[in-house]
This record gives structure tokens, sequence and C-alpha cells, in this order.
């Protein structure tokens, strides 16, 4: 029997950029709905930076404003929005220690990965999070509420984990179900019938499959937002302001009529990922043109040259693996990286893969190396606006730009126009990931699938856990750190040093790689201290 402190560590982020190792926070009893649960492991993310710099002027971290009600999260110690300290962490697996009288679906001893975008709680620009307006699992213990882990559909957050896999391979499901995300989100490839549409023309066109139809001239654009925006022209200028009038979620048809505009266009790529816009177009006449280069989903399409900008970090290492792993025939995977040393360990990983499965993988740098090839698909793994614009001009006919990396929504970036639409190129990016995706990830891991430990390049204690949120900022490690809570005084420690202090756990690894195996010899060397 687990036997519960009053006191804990963890890790508290109390003001932007200003981390603590808290020795002494309140290990909270859980109330009638809530459940207590010992933290396994947790990663850290890109997106933990995030929530470092911006803390309560991220979008996730400020109050919620429907969806539950106020004397509720009254009774929840753990949410803690706007300049309330946060403790971060949403890559995670737990196992419960306690429940509340009124908790009928949890039982004590029970293991589970959690997912944790509370996507029908929304906050003001965004939705509610574990490790943003919740507390997070860089702790030792975390307090959880059923009214917020369960969705309105009544599925619960808590997807059980298997007890035959590593905590980390269970809890790396996270962000890979967010790469998974990246291609299998269903597209929109039609108009919105009960949604409203706004049509920029010097006349009145009809167009089939619409809602309600907004039409206004080039010179007299309305205020609101729309689903749907329709432009027929080529004025540059008259684009740049119509993606004010683009709602979330929207779709924005540019119709040329055998036009060009005849420079960059200023093009609102932030919104790409994280306001869910969708960009299309026709050099020609005919609105349903443009609406056939949507893609069903963004899926890697059998014979795909796939280059894979900034391949060697940590989630373009994911991207790499899954791709390799997905069982899409004759893909040729171009991988791009600006450092050599991460490059090599990335063929390490990713050449067996890759001859494995039959598929070409191609390590590159582009400092170095300048690649005469037009890609028909390319995933963004830095948040730069001129890689996207670079992108355009790398792209082949029905290329599918990934823009991965979240550029904030209000950056923008001049894009070459004329060349997306005259070769149907599909701009997409995606913002974290569905229960579905989770689940979608962990069977791949429990049939053996997809290996997720390939991802892993360092571990640490919650002692090193600010050195690894650190280390995550500078771009140090060629894949994830895990933390383990249980590991007290465990510094960050690359797998490549591990046998410096804990030779046990390098014995255990399986060709330099993590494991379950080395995830036990942890756990016994530091339940023997």
């Amino acid at each position: 029997m687990t036997v519960i402190p009053e006191k804990q560590r963890a890790v508290q982020l109390v003001a932007s950029d200003q981390l603590r190792i808290a020795e002494d926070k309140p290990v909270f009893q859980p109330g009638p709905h809530q459940v207590l649960c010992q933290v396994e492991v947790c990663g850290l993310c890109f997106s933990d930076l995030k929530l470092l710099k911006q803390f309560s002027g991220h979008a996730r971290k400020s109050e919620i404003v429907s969806g539950i009600t106020t004397e509720a999260l009254a009774q929840m110690p753990n949410y803690v929005p706007g300049e309330k300290p946060v403790v971060p962490g949403h890559e995670t697996v737990v196992r419960i220690v306690k429940v509340g009288a009124e908790v009928k679906r949890y039982k004590v001893g029970e293991r589970y990965l959690v997912q944790t975008d509370y996507r029908w709680l929304p906050t003001k620009n965004s939705n509610s999070a574990f490790g943003y307006n919740f507390e997070g699992a860089l702790q030792e213990y975390v307090l959880v509420d059923e009214r917020v882990i369960t969705a309105p559909d009544g599925e619960s957050m808590f997807i059980p984990a298997p007890e035959d896999l590593s905590a980390s391979a269970i809890a790396l499901c996270e962000p890979w179900a967010c790469v998974e995300d990246a291609y299998v989100e269903k597209q929109r490839r039609a108009f919105k019938r009960d949604g409203k549409m706004l049509v920029v023309a010097d006349h009145e066109p009809k167009i089939d499959g619409a809602g309600k139809i907004t039409y206004a001239k080039p010179f007299a654009l309305p205020t609101e937002k729309f689903d749907d925006v329709v432009y027929f022209g080529a004025d540059a200028a008259v684009v740049e302001k119509l993606f004010a009038n683009v709602g979330t979620n929207g779709l924005f048809v540019i119709v040329q009529g055998g036009k060009q505009f005849g420079r960059p266009v200023v093009t609102a790529v932030g919104r790409v990922h994280y306001g869910g816009i969708r960009i299309i177009g026709t050099a020609g006449n005919d609105v349903a043109d443009a609406l056939t280069s949507i893609p069903a989903t963004a899926e890697i399409r059998s014979n795909d040259k796939i280059n894979i900008v900034g391949a060697a970090g940590p989630m373009g290492t994911m991207h790499v693996i899954r791709d390799l792993c997905q069982g899409v025939p004759n893909v040729v995977i171009y991988a791009g990286d600006l450092s050599d040393e991460r490059l090599a360990a990335l063929r390490k990983l990713s050449e067996p893969l890759a001859s494995k499965n039959q598929l070409t993988l191609k390590a590159y740098n582009p400092s170095k190396d300048k690649l005469a090839v037009k890609f028909d698909y390319i995933v963004l793994m830095a948040p730069v606006p001129a890689l996207v614009a670079q992108a355009v001009k790398d792209a082949a006919f029905r290329a599918i730009i990934n823009i991965f990396a979240g550029i904030p929504a209000d950056k923008t970036g001049e894009i070459d126009l004329d060349a997306y639409i005259e070769k149907q190129c599909y701009f997409i990016g995606t913002s974290g990931s569905t229960l579905d995706d989770m689940k979608a990830v962990l069977k791949k891991v429990a049939s053996r699938q997809l290996d997720t430990n390939l991802s892993v390049a360092a571990i640490a204690g919650l002692d090193g856990a600010v050195d690894g949120i650190r280390a995550v900022e500078r771009n140090l490690m060629p894949g994830k750190i895990i933390v383990y809570p249980f590991a007290k005084g465990l510094k960050l420690t690359a797998l490549t040093e591990v046998g410096t202090e804990h030779s046990r756990v390098a014995r255990s690894l399986n060709n330099g790689y993590w494991n379950k195996n080395a995830e036990e010899a942890l756990k016994k060397e530091f339940s023997s201290k």
C-alpha cells in the first residue's frame, strides 16, 4: 500500500521564465469528485517553453469561461489560472492512490495515460489543459477532478494503460499523438452549409453548397469573421486584409481568374496552426477547382518525397520514425538538420527502420547539402515564417505543407501565393491531439508496431527537471527528456552518459536505447537508496 505524504517535491512556474523546485508543496487530499494520482513519469515538451515564457499570458493559462460551474472550480485546489503558480508537465502516466467518496469510475491501483486537452472547457482564446490552468505532472502526486476529465459525451481523459509497457513508452504516446494528429486530422472539403460565407468580388457570383452569403466589394470589406471567405481577384492588398475575416477553422478560397498577384502576399501563417484556417485557390475561374485540392487528411501518400525540416530534434525524430513505420509504400524521406551530431544520432536510429520497411532515408545538412528536389510533402519543425515561404518554392504539384511547429497566431509571412495556387499546395497545421489520436498511438505501441522509447535521449528526476526544460529551450538534446519523480537526486543525464553513475541502468539499455528493463533498473536503484 502506498503511504501518501502530506508534503511533496514539485517543479513550479511562479512567473514568466521563473521556475523553482518546491520542497514542501502540499499533497492535496481528494474531495468527493476527485482522485489523487502518483506520477510515474513525465516527458518534457517544447510546448512547456511557451508556457514558461508567457505564463499568465498563455491562452491555456487563463480562466475557464464556460462548461463548468464556478462553485465546482472553487473546490479544486489544482485549478491555477492567471497568476497562480502552476506545476507544468503534460506527457504523463499516473497511478491512482486515493479516490473521493463520490467517485465511481476509478479505483485505487489503476494505471492511466492522461489526455491533457479539455476542449469542452474553453478559455477566452483557447481551451483548458492539464499542466496549464490545471496543475500538471512535474510533481510526485497530482490531483484530478472527475468533472474536469470527463467529456460531455461521457468519455474519460484517463486512458487505461497496460501494465506490460514501460511508463515512458506510454507517456510518450502524448507527444506522438500530436504527431499523429498532424497527419490524420480530417479536412473540411466543402463549404459550411449552415455557416456564414463572405464573397468578395466585383459581381455577385453564384456559389453552390454555401451557407448564408454576404457579398462585398474589394474596397468595402465588413469587420466580422466568417466560416468561409471566397475572393475573386488577384489584388495582394485585398487578400492581406481578408485574413481578418477568416474565422477559426475557416476556409479561405482565392479565385485568381487568370491573373496574378505579382508579389509575395503577407499571409497569416501562424493561424494555420493555432487557428485551424485553411488556404486554397485556383488560377482559373471555377471555385470548385480550388476545393479539389483539399486532401481528405494530411496523411503521407505512396511515392511521396517527404522533406522533414528540423528532422533531428525531438519532435522531428518522431516524424521520421512515424513516417518510416506507417506502412506507406515507396516513400523517400529527406531528413534535414543543421547539426551533424544530431544527424548522426538520427541515422543510427532511423536507418535500421528504413531498411526493415524497405524505404529510403536521406539525411542532409541544408547548410552543406543543396537538394535539387521538388517535394510532395514538407514538414516544418521550426516556427519560422521564412521556412513556410521556402517550402512553397520547394513544393511539387499538390504538395502538402505541414506547419507542425507552432508559429504564434499573430505572426505572418510573405508567401508566393501565385506559386502556391498554381501548384495547388495545401497548408495544414494542428495543435494538440484528440482522445482518438492517443488511443491510436497507444494501440501501435502495445502491438509493437511503434516504439516510442526510441525518441528518449535523457532521463532526470525532479532535481534535473529545470535543467531539462532549459536543455529543451537550448535544443541541447537530440530526443525527448523524461522525468521520474521517484528518482530523488537524479540530475539531467543523457543516455550516452548514464553509465558514468548508473551502471546497472546502462547495462539494461538496448543498443543504447531506453526500454522497460532500463526503467525497472532505475526503479531498483532508487528504491534501495
